[in-house]
C-alpha cells in the first residue's frame, strides 16, 4: 500500500487540486495550476482485489485503469568509478477518477491523473534533491503502456529500448538520470501469487511484484556534477482500490539487496499506538530467483537512532537494528545521508541505505506517516 496517500490526498475533497510549494535547500520548486477535475467515483465502481488473479507478462506490466490506484516504483543504490555511492527514486502513480480508460471525444479528454516523483541521494556530496510533477493522462501527457513497455509523465520515463532492457529518463534543473537496466532475476509474486492482502480486509489487498534485481548502467547529475555509474535497481509495480487498514497512521518499507545475491522486501503498518498490523511481512528473495514469504513473526526491527527534520518537524528512525534468524541474517542499515525526506504533497522519509553485518550490501527505505497520520488522507 505504498503512498496510496500521495496520490489521492489532494483530489478526494472537492475534485479541484491547489498546489504550490515554496523551494527549500536543494528542493525543486515545484507548482501546479489549479485545474477543475471531475468528481471522483465511489469506490464501489472500481474493481477490488479478492483473490489470487494470475499475473501475465507483459500485460501486467502496463496499467490496470479497472482499479482506482496504481504505482511503478524505480528504487537504485549506484557507484561511480571512484566508488562514490549514489541513490535514485523515480516513481509514476496513476489515479483514477473513473473506472477505465475515457470515451470521450475530446483528446484532452481523460478519467486518469499521473503524478512522479525524482530523487536523487549524493553521500559524497551530503545532498538529496526532489522533483515532484503532475499530469492529466491525455493527450499522451503521461500514461503506461505494456507493448512495449513503458510509463511516461512528460520527458520523465521508463521505456523498453529492446527485450527486457529499459531506459530510465528523469532531469531538472539540479539533478538528472540516464540509466539502462535488465532484469538479472525473474519477477518475484509477493503474497499468494501477487495477491498481497497487507492487513486489508476483503477486498482491500493489492496485487504486487518485483524485479529486485535489475543491473544498472549510465549517468546521474547530482548538484556536484555529472558522474558514470553502474549498480543494481529495484522495480515495484502494485495496483488495488484500497485504503490504508482501520486505525493505520503509516507504514515503514525496507528493501535490501545483500551481497550474497539474495533481496529482502519487508513492510509493517503502524496504528496510532505504535503497534503493528499482524498481517504485516514480505519476501526473501534468494540468489536462484525463487523466493519464500516473510510474516510479522519471521523478522526483528528495532531502531537504533532517530534524525527530526529541520522543515516539518518530523521525527524518523535513522538507524535500524534488522535480523530474519531463520535466514541467518542479521544486519545494522543507516542512511547514506540522514536528510532523504521528500516534502511534496505530503512529506515522507524515503532514501538510500547502507548494510553492514552478518552481511553487507545496500537498500531503500520508506518510511510514511511521522509527519501526521495518512489515515485521513484517504
Amino acid at each position: 500500500m505504498r503512498l496510496v496517500a500521495v496520490i489521492i490526498i489532494l483530489l478526494l475533497v472537492s475534485g479541484v487540486v491547489i498546489v504550490q510549494l515554496d523551494q527549500i535547500e536543494t528542493v525543486s520548486t515545484f507548482s501546479a495550476e489549479v485545474e477543475t477535475l471531475p468528481r471522483v467515483a465511489d469506490d464501489s465502481q472500481f474493481a477490488r482485489a479478492y483473490q489470487v488473479d494470475p499475473i501475465v507478462f507483459p500485460d501486467d506490466l502496463g496499467q490496470h485503469p479497472d482499479y482506482k490506484i496504481e504505482w511503478w516504483y524505480y528504487t537504485g543504490n549506484l557507484a561511480d568509478e571512484q566508488n562514490n555511492r549514489y541513490g535514485f527514486q523515480l516513481t509514476f502513480f496513476r489515479y483514477g477518477l473513473k473506472p477505465g480508460l475515457a470515451e470521450r471525444e475530446s483528446e484532452w479528454g481523460t478519467n486518469q491523473i499521473y503524478f512522479a516523483h525524482f530523487t536523487v541521494t549524493d553521500e559524497a556530496g551530503q545532498t538529496f534533491t526532489f522533483d515532484e510533477r503532475f499530469s492529466r493522462g491525455n493527450p499522451g501527457l503521461a500514461g503506461a503502456q505494456s507493448k512495449p513497455y513503458r510509463v511516461w509523465l512528460d520527458d520523465w520515463q521508463a521505456l523498453e529500448r529492446e527485450p527486457g532492457q529499459v531506459q530510465l529518463v528523469a532531469q531538472n534543473d539540479e539533478i538528472g538520470l540516464d540509466l539502462t537496466i535488465e532484469p538479472a532475476k525473474p519477477a518475484v509474486l509477493h503474497g499468494d501469487r501477487g495477491f498481497s492482502k497487507k492487513g486489508a480486509t476483503a477486498g482491500n489487498a493489492s496485487y504486487y511484484y518485483s524485479f529486485t534485481d535489475n543491473r544498472a548502467r549510465g549517468v546521474i547529475t547530482t548538484p556536484r556534477g555529472t558522474f558514470n555509474v553502474t549498480g543494481t535497481v529495484w522495480k515495484d509495480h502494485e495496483w488495488s482500490t484500497s485504503g490504508l487498514g482501520e486505525g493505520v497512521v503509516g507504514w515503514d518499507w525496507f528493501s535490501l539487496a545483500l551481497e550474497d545475491g539474495r533481496e529482502v522486501m519487508y513492510f509493517f503498518l503502524r496504528y496510532e499506538d505504535n503497534s503493528i498490523d499482524p498481517l504485516s511481512g514480505g519476501t526473501v528473495i534468494y540468489a536462484d530467483g525463487s523466493s519464500r514469504e516473510l510474516f510479522l513473526e519471521d523478522v526483528s526491527v528495532t531502531s537504533l537512532d532517530t534524525w527530526t527534520s529541520p522543515q516539518s518537524g518530523a521525527t524518523y528512525p535513522a538507524a535500524w537494528q534488522f535480523a530474519i534468524p531463520s535466514e541467518n541474517i542479521e544486519v545494522e542499515i543507516r542512511p547514506l545521508v540522514p536528510q532523504q525526506e521528500l516534502r511534496v504533497s505530503t512529506a515522507y522519509w524515503e532514501g538510500a541505505v547502507r548494510i553492514t553485518g552478518s552481511q553487507e550490501g545496500y537498500g531503500y527505505i520508506e518510511m510514511t506517516g511521522y509527519a501526521g497520520s495518512m489515515q485521513g488522507r484517504l
